[in-house]
């Protein structure tokens, strides 16, 4: 899919939006596996000037049920076939393919309107929803571009669950620079095989690990066949041993390997090493 035809698409999804009630610092519901139409949808809601709240559909049925009534969200986009448990004042729409329009929603956003809520389960297990900021992603987006220089001809991996606030970046810093994005198939994060076969396909140059599964994808047999397309491993959410690091240059010589880390309120990471 080309940049342009991206953006009509999600201009199209935030004017029906618009259209339902969305407006600025509205809070939007998004139910969908890992697709172009998640990223469609994550944008046109952006579009509409409406932060968006990830509802993993493999999440329990009473976690969702929290996240939904927490939230205060009155709309979820769902895509077609997913179901989520129902409450009785927030209104479902099918995510599908709509038309296209080359018009973008001319809405004033402030830099300190919400971009995305994202629940974590907290000290007490129960989910707890944290609102991040125009301006906090900017900052931090602004940052990763400065730090590493991602390239026209790149490719970033979008392999994280979006409920995830690594996914965040995943998302949106290849768009911002006009890279180009790959988004892996539901579920392939956890298959090293489907993963190098991805990153191999795609001519992946950036991708993201938590530790543990970089241990398990460099302990396997096809890492290796990824030494000519990879350039950085961005690992984050756990502690990176000093021999995982020392594997990763064992097998991949000419990889960087970047550790960060921070917690989900201060817009995704505040270290780097």
């Amino acid at each position: 899919m080309t940049y342009a035809e991206l953006n009509a698409r999600a201009n199209a999804l935030a004017f029906e939006l618009i259209e339902q009630g969305v407006e600025v610092e509205s809070k939007v519901g998004i139910a969908a596996e890992r697709s172009i139409e998640l990223v469609i949808a994550l944008l046109a809601i952006m579009k509409a000037g409406a932060a968006y709240v990830p509802l993993d559909p493999s999440y329990p049925a009473d976690r969702l049920l929290v996240m939904q009534e927490d939230s205060g969200i009155k709309l979820v986009l769902c895509q077609k076939g997913i179901t989520l448990p129902v409450l009785e004042n927030i209104k479902h729409v099918t995510l599908e393919a709509k038309d296209e329009s080359i018009q973008n929603p001319n809405l004033k956003l402030n830099s300190a309107n919400l971009a995305y809520v994202i629940f974590i389960s907290g000290s007490t297990g129960r989910p707890k929803g944290v609102g991040n900021r125009h301006d906090a992603l900017f900052n931090r987006l602004t940052w990763m571009q400065q730090a590493y220089a991602l390239q026209r001809g790149e490719t970033v991996l979008q392999k994280t669950p979006f409920s995830f606030d690594a996914s965040v970046w995943e998302f949106f810093w290849p768009l911002m620079v006009g890279a180009r994005l790959a988004i892996a198939a539901p579920g392939a994060h956890r298959d090293p095989l489907q993963l190098v076969d991805t990153i191999i396909k795609h001519e992946v140059s950036t991708l993201h690990f938590v530790p543990s599964m970089l241990q398990a994808f460099i302990e396997s047999e096809y890492a290796l066949d990824c030494k000519g397309t990879l350039c950085r491993i961005i690992c984050s959410g756990e502690a990176l041993p000093a021999e995982l690091q020392r594997k990763v240059f064992d097998h991949l010589q000419a990889v960087e390997l970047h550790n960060l880390y921070g917690p989900t309120e201060a817009a995704i990471d505040v270290t780097s090493w």
